[in-house]
């Protein structure tokens, strides 16, 4: 039986396209999620493999409708394979019911592990260099030094609670509390 699946990742798009491609494809059944391919925890996706039987063959419109992590396409292929099922791709020609098919996936996979690996080497590279210029990365502090050494003195002299210094300065009460425990943290290191 050929299984469809048709993912989009925003609530705004639509499987219309990939349904009406997989129908066309000779699909039978037809599974349709709203979720992003980054996550594993797509019910229509785990409903799908637990139904697959042996000669099933789950039909994408393409790869990327299935997963965009590589591990998570391999866990898939390797459930297919459990299940003695296999995997077809409309758009790349990918069908890994035949030898050449079979092939192509592996090659696929392994393209994709050295992209992400690229990737993760020029990220490190540049922030690296960032390092080296003096620039660090993440978001920039809600709070001045000033601001900081000021909640820490309101609330150690007992003057306000963190909740009120977090209203007064206007930022989330955990971030006083991160702040604090920072401060805490160090005055521990140093009576070390």
């Amino acid at each position: 039986m050929l299984i469809g699946y048709a993912r989009v990742s925003t609530n705004d798009q639509e499987t219309a396209t990939h349904v009406a491609a997989l129908k066309a494809a000779g699909c039978e059944r037809i599974f349709r999620e709203k979720a992003s391919g980054g996550r594993w925890d797509r019910p229509e996706l785990h409903k799908l493999l637990d139904q697959l039987r042996k000669g099933d063959v789950l039909v994408v419109w393409k790869l990327d409708r299935l997963s965009r992590s590589l591990r998570d396409v391999l866990t898939i292929m390797e459930r297919l394979g459990e299940a003695s099922a296999g995997f077809r791709s409309l758009t790349e020609a990918i069908d890994t019911t035949t030898p050449a098919g079979r092939m192509m996936m592996q090659m696929v996979g392994a393209f994709a592990e050295f992209e992400r690996a690229m990737l993760r080497e020029r990220t490190k590279a540049g922030l690296d260099a960032a390092r080296e210029e003096g620039r660090i990365g993440g978001r920039r502090p809600k709070l001045s030094d000033e601001q900081q050494s000021e909640i820490r003195k309101m609330v150690t002299k007992g003057d306000k609670s963190a909740a009120d210094a977090a209203r007064l300065f206007k930022v989330h009460p955990a971030t006083v509390s991160r702040l604090l425990a920072r401060a805490n943290h160090r005055k521990a290191s140093y009576a070390k």
